[in-house]
């Protein structure tokens, strides 16, 4: 994990929104670098909740920062505590549909120019989903076999190491 995102991130409780966007059977991903001791980890959009705004406000914020597209947020699914000192989440995952724009790879407006932690932002089929790595994927979509499976997770759901 590089010093900024510890410095930036770390040592305090952060609330997260995520959106799970699907398009033909395909899941919106965002590839980050700089989290984890791999190259990479997919995790759906999103980011943190800014105080005075709502979840609904922060998740289309996210999305339009991380992925160029304006979405509609639909349901709440789950939640996940994210534990892995200095970092520490709680992040809310919904359902989002996409309303207007075109894909792009975004920026993480939090970190400067050239610590930009988004290397990649695309629609990955389910089945690409099931055989890539869990140690390169959100601990979240680690048992995720299709867009059902995902759609259906409810409750509280942990990552801690």
């Amino acid at each position: 994990m590089n010093e900024e995102i510890k410095n930036t991130y770390g040592n305090k409780v952060r609330v997260r929104v995520c959106g799970i966007c699907i398009k033909n059977n395909d899941l919106l991903l965002v590839k980050h670098s700089g989290l984890n001791e791999e190259e990479a980890l997919w995790i759906p959009p999103g980011g943190g909740v800014e105080p005075g705004e709502t979840a609904e406000v922060a998740l289309k914020r996210e999305f339009m920062e991380e992925t160029g597209l304006e979405v509609d947020v639909r349901e709440f699914l789950f939640i996940n505590e994210f534990l892995k000192p200095p970092l520490h989440a709680m992040e809310l995952f919904f359902r989002v549909d996409i309303l207007d724009g075109r894909l792009i790879q975004g920026i993480d407006p939090e970190l400067n120019t050239r610590n930009q932690i988004i290397k990649k932002v695309e629609f990955v089929p389910f089945p690409k989903l099931a055989v890539m790595g869990n140690e390169i994927l959100h601990n979240t979509l680690h048992s995720v076999e299709s867009q059902e499976s995902l759609l259906n997770m409810r409750g509280y759901f942990k990552f801690c190491q």
